[in-house]
């Protein structure tokens, strides 16, 4: 990459880039000012634009990445999908748990979108950087997805098998990403690792658990700004 004075950087994907977390005082969602793009942004050598969209798929954002992304003439574009991409609808699932279902983004097509992305931004000669999930917490996220009634309990629980296979089945999507980063040589920043380094990981997670809260995006800032002073030291205010 070309040593300027000044870079673009755009933060892209879902609701943990936009920096939502789930307010329990007034139990709804909200945008914490002190998100991990906001963060990195205070730092960064020029502008980071957060283009990240609550409720969006991989799919989406590949659908709209010339208007969010491209059009800003960005010299890097982090890429962070997959937790809406791995999901069900519950509520369905919840009423019918002998149906058959499928996540809102298949495996493969999570792959091949993520792919097609990638190449789209290097033929654009901006750098693309992926960013590992954060893991969720499967018995958090059982809860909130049951909203605690006991039917849906036991429908949700006769079509998962367990309440762990909430944790593999989002982590195959994080395994995806890094799969992609090493076949096409793309730069990868692991906050996964960071997060599961710590045994009650928990703790970084909203009551909802998926979504960091604010030390979990605080700890997501930590690891991209360590990997960015040990790699692309240049980016970064003296």
């Amino acid at each position: 990459m070309d040593i300027k004075d000044s870079y673009i950087v755009i933060t892209y994907g879902d609701s943990i880039t936009k920096g939502i977390i789930y307010d329990e005082e007034k139990s709804k969602y909200a945008t914490l000012k002190e998100n991990f793009t906001n963060i990195i942004g205070d730092k960064i050598k020029g502008q980071v634009y957060n283009a990240g969209k609550f409720g969006s798929t991989i799919i989406r954002g590949a659908s709209k990445m010339y208007r969010d992304v491209i059009k800003k003439s960005p010299d890097i574009v982090l890429i962070e999908f997959g937790g809406n991409d791995c999901d069900y609808k519950w509520d369905d699932i919840a009423k019918n748990p002998d149906d058959e279902y499928k996540p809102n983004t298949d495996i493969f097509t999570f792959r091949e979108t993520l792919r097609t992305m990638i190449d789209t931004l290097k033929n654009d000669h901006i750098l693309p950087v992926l960013m590992t999930l954060p893991p969720l917490d499967p018995l958090k996220y059982f809860k909130w997805i049951t909203k605690e009634d006991s039917f849906a309990e036991q429908n949700i629980l006769q079509w998962l098998g367990t309440k762990d296979s909430l944790f593999n089945w989002h982590n195959s999507y994080n395994k995806i990403i890094t799969e992609v980063a090493n076949e096409t040589s793309t730069v990868l920043i692991d906050v996964r690792t960071e997060f599961l380094k710590c045994s009650d990981y928990s703790k970084f997670l909203c009551k909802d658990g998926i979504h960091p809260n604010i030390e979990g995006q605080s700890l997501i800032a930590t690891v991209i700004l360590k990997f960015i002073s040990e790699n692309y030291n240049f980016l970064l205010q003296e």
